[in-house]
């Protein structure tokens, strides 16, 4: 058996159920895999006292240090995040929190690898307790964790010598990897793993009536992601606004909420551009295959689960060419690619309702990310560290440190 200890600062909990929820699938598929035992350690990051005790923090200081969720063993002890430092003293938080509880773990469950699941500040903390508990150590790169974290001043040289010192890494596209690449990253140590979806789950329904039960007639375009600039959600509106006729219905939560209510309201399209706050996952396939398209303006992406979602439900996709785009719509039928400008997704957004697509074509397009795939080359890629980490280090298989 292959023991995992997967550590992710970006997983669900139950104040924030959507929090990560592909990195929590791709977890449950690795805990089933035949030949895997999986711990999981999501740590929680909290400012110091009193901030701790703000109305914001609460659910997050409420949650329990250990339970079995969906049938994970799940640990999720507390960090110090200091307000004002920009993330520069996470990692010696981190390590400082983890490593009585591992030496804990690792007394029952002498773990054999550490999956870190986000590259920062999960990736230079999972380095130094790697070195400390002699095993050796993956790390995924998904998005921000590179394009935000790898760049700002006061964490970059902490991603990049993570990178270089981890035993493997994952990027979830090729675009990703060229990224972590010219970081200065070894690219013989990187493998592309892309993400799953469940193709049961997100697929093709009835339009018509999953419009109706939203309470939209005509032409449909949903826009999934946090209400941050750097997702576009105004640049789909602006669009949205210059095609008579067409809704637009935004799913997600976040800081840009006001400025977008206050778009829609100058705009005068309330009538057909609302914003639903955030879905549940479990909602998402209904609201996708109802949608005529799914637009995301995206400043900067990795590979984003909402792309692959929207094609698996017969969707097709109007995106920016940010991270791994073109990996995804490699077909007319998976959607169009355009600049980040309003005007170029309008006239894509018109162009796709003018000529529809075949759903069972534009389906297509995401049949090969699958989470059996995804679950396999996660297996091959970890049980390949551990066996070459041992065989260099002369280490006896499951010997705790």
């Amino acid at each position: 058996m292959l023991r995992v200890l997967t550590l992710s600062t970006l997983f669900p909990d139950v104040s924030r159920p959507n929090f990560g929820v592909f990195v929590e699938r791709q977890t449950l598929g690795l805990a089933a895999h035949p030949e895997v035992e999986l711990r999981l350690v999501a740590p929680v990051g909290l400012p110091p006292w009193p901030l701790a005790t703000l109305a914001h923090y609460r659910p997050l200081a409420a949650l329990p240090r250990r339970e079995m969720w969906k049938g994970l063993d799940a640990w999720r002890p507390r960090f110090a995040t200091i307000p004002g430092t920009r993330g520069r003293f996470h990692v010696a938080a981190l390590v400082r929190g983890l490593t009585p509880l591992l030496t804990e773990i690792r007394r029952d469950f002498p773990f054999d690898v550490i999956d870190a699941e986000f590259f920062f500040p999960d990736g230079p903390a999972a380095v130094a307790l790697g070195r400390h508990f002699d095993v050796p150590v993956s790390i995924k790169a998904r998005g921000a964790d590179v394009h935000h974290w790898g760049m700002a001043p006061a964490t970059s040289g902490q991603v990049v010598a993570a990178g270089k010192q981890a035993q493997g890494m994952l990027a979830v596209s090729q675009a990703m990897k060229a990224d972590m690449v010219a970081l200065g990253l070894p690219a013989d140590r990187i493998r592309v793993h892309s993400t799953g979806v469940d193709l049961g789950r997100f697929a093709p329904r009835d339009r018509a009536a999953g419009k109706a039960a939203l309470g939209v007639a005509g032409p449909l375009v949903v826009s999934l992601g946090a209400l941050i600039p750097r997702k576009g959600h105004d640049i789909v509106l602006r669009a949205v606004e210059s095609l008579p006729g067409v809704s637009l219905l935004i799913a997600g939560e976040g800081p840009e909420r006001a400025a977008l209510e206050a778009q829609i309201a100058r705009a005068g399209i309330g009538d057909r551009a609302r914003l639903l706050g955030g879905v549940p996952h479990a909602d998402l396939p209904a609201l996708l295959a109802a949608a005529d398209m799914m637009a995301l303006a995206s400043s900067s992406e990795g590979l984003a689960n909402a792309w692959v979602e929207a094609l698996a439900c017969g969707t097709p996709v109007v995106i920016t060419d940010a991270g791994g785009a073109r990996e995804v719509v490699t077909t007319p039928a998976a959607g169009r690619i355009v600049p980040r400008e309003a005007a170029a997704f309008a006239a894509a957004i018109a162009d796709l309702l003018a000529a529809p697509v075949p759903r069972d074509e534009t389906r297509n397009a995401a049949a090969r990310f699958t989470w059996e795939a995804n679950t396999a080359a996660l297996y091959d890629h970890l049980s390949e560290l551990a066996t070459h980490f041992r065989v260099f280090h002369g280490i006896p298989r499951h010997s705790a440190a």
